[in-house]
């Protein structure tokens, strides 16, 4: 199985489907939102913070991405790694996030001999395209806990995430489909959703195999 890129903007399900696919086929996740939180707090001068300037983390933490994908998926054995560490003959990840400046990802990637994202990674691109923003800040109200970002603000503040939230996904989706990511709508009816995602990986999977 390749390893998994599920990228999208912030409440789409991508942390909950990252954990079932982890479940299902034997892989661990790699949040990225964790690793800017560590970075954030071990190189404070490198400017790569949660919930701060989402455009100038994304590019701060591209080289780091870019490298470390291409140190974990680099068919030739390069980096720090060998490619026949972990489950099944490889890594066997999920990276999950919304911080990827992909051109600035992948330049480095090429020199780990990635030409293209669809060569080495399975892509899965989370969207909410068809909810209100309304529809959005009641989504917040019942189900953020203490661990969300989101939690304990008022209705005029979760407004205006809300509005902010689907705005990007709506620019990250032409983008993500642009370079070849499968998008998917959680929207509606997102354990209908995930699991017809995991079916797909599955078949995904079988085909490679018999190939």
């Amino acid at each position: 199985m390749k390893n998994i890129i599920i990228a999208g903007a912030s409440r789409t399900g991508k942390s909950s489907l990252a954990r079932k696919i982890s479940e299902a086929f034997n892989c661990f996740v790699i949040s990225i939102d964790k690793l800017v939180t560590a970075f954030q707090e071990a190189y404070p001068q490198l400017d790569i913070r949660l919930n701060w300037d989402r455009e100038k983390t994304t590019d701060n933490i591209a080289p780091f991405l870019g490298h470390f994908l291409g140190i974990f998926s680099s068919a030739d054995g390069r980096g720090l790694l060998p490619y026949s560490h972990g489950p099944a003959g490889g890594t066997r990840f999920v990276l999950e996030g919304g911080y990827l400046n992909f051109e600035k990802i992948l330049p480095i990637l090429k020199m780990y001999g990635v030409e293209e994202l669809a060569d080495s990674f399975l892509l899965i691109g989370l969207v909410q395209n068809n909810k209100t923003a309304d529809e959005l800040v009641s989504d917040f109200k019942r189900y953020d806990t203490d661990a969300d970002w989101t939690y304990g603000f008022g209705d005029d503040d979760l407004m205006e995430v809300s509005k902010d939230v689907l705005m990007f996904s709506q620019s990250m989706s032409d983008d993500l489909a642009r370079r070849g990511f499968t998008i998917y709508d959680t929207s509606n009816n997102r354990e209908q959703v995930f699991a017809q995602i995991l079916e797909n990986i599955k078949v995904a999977d079988i085909r490679k195999a018999r190939w």
